[in-house]
């Protein structure tokens, strides 16, 4: 071969069907081209690779030594050309790839968690990495593969980012089960503004959140005495003091020693959502780890409440 510039793909597929079939007629038939036309493309491949190829004999053409030396090469390259082509295929029991997650650590207790549950069973050679999230990060880390998936809120926004909103979360009262509220059936609104109460507060040291938003459209106030910025210490503050705290229902549901309260005032919950870049959208492996997580998410998802 001259110059792999002037070889076209066409001409190696009209050499391999000339290697099959032995036939100037019958290899134009097969890629659908006229005779005169096949017979100029063999002409082009003789050109080349500066030599004949095919010689006639008394039924058709015979390939020269060449040939025969090219056309194992030939007929691989076509294939692995072909391969480019087609979707690559995804085993989830064979697959081996590095999933990079960017989360808080209460979407890590409450959509990660169970997820790679799942996910170590059905696909045991993934590995996972779980990040931090810093939303004044985050847009650039999914741009350049940092982070694969970031759990979220709507209210994050990015260019070429697709999201899924995985959950709706509702809003729960939570205090220990020996607190002196426990016995009752429901709290009062009196009794919930009176009683001091913790926070938490995603960007740290703040002493207000969705409830107080509720509580001032009435003209109402709480008494909130802590406030932490990480969500899992929520639940054994609660264990070891008489705080309350307005939490995810999906963070307290079920725990040992905490008793949980419907509300007494309506409080706005809010929706976790999955992003992910336009860079995996259609990658088989993110799209079936997508619709995994997906699939294992029924509720939660927190901010400052």
């Amino acid at each position: 071969m001259r110059d792999l510039r002037s070889l076209d793909l066409n001409l190696l597929k009209a050499f391999d069907a000339l290697m099959d079939e032995r036939s100037v007629s019958r290899a134009a038939e097969r890629l659908s081209v006229t005779q005169p036309a096949m017979s100029g493309i063999l002409t082009r491949l003789r050109d080349s690779f500066d030599d004949p190829l095919f010689v006639r004999v008394q039924r058709g053409v015979e390939p020269t030594n060449r040939a025969l030396g090219l056309a194992g090469p030939v007929k691989q390259l076509l294939h692995d050309a072909a391969q480019l082509l087609q979707p690559p295929q995804f085993e989830p029991q064979l697959a081996e790839t590095v999933l990079k997650i960017a989360c808080t650590d209460y979407a890590l207790y409450a959509v990660v968690t169970p997820f790679l549950t799942t996910l170590r069973r059905q696909a045991p050679h993934i590995r996972t990495a779980v990040l931090a999230l810093d939303e004044t990060k985050l847009q650039s880390q999914l741009e350049q593969g940092l982070v694969d998936f970031a759990l979220v809120t709507p209210d994050f926004q990015a260019p070429d980012l697709h999201a899924l909103n995985l959950y709706r979360e509702e809003y729960v009262c939570a205090l220990r089960s020996g607190h002196p509220l426990a016995a009752q059936e429901n709290l009062t609104l009196e009794q919930f503004c009176q009683t001091e109460q913790a926070l938490v507060s995603y960007h740290g040291d703040s002493f207000s959140g969705v409830t107080d938003q509720a509580l001032a459209q009435a003209g109402l106030a709480r008494r909130v005495a802590v406030s932490v910025q990480n969500f899992l210490i929520l639940p054994d503050l609660l264990r070891r003091s008489d705080l309350l705290a307005v939490a995810p229902q999906k963070l307290v549901a079920g725990l040992a020693g905490i008793k949980t309260f419907a509300p007494p005032l309506a409080i706005t919950g809010f929706t976790k959502t999955l992003v992910w870049h336009e860079r995996s959208h259609r990658d088989p492996a993110y799209r079936w780890l997508r619709q995994l997580m997906a699939h294992c998410c029924e509720t939660g998802a927190v901010e400052s409440a």
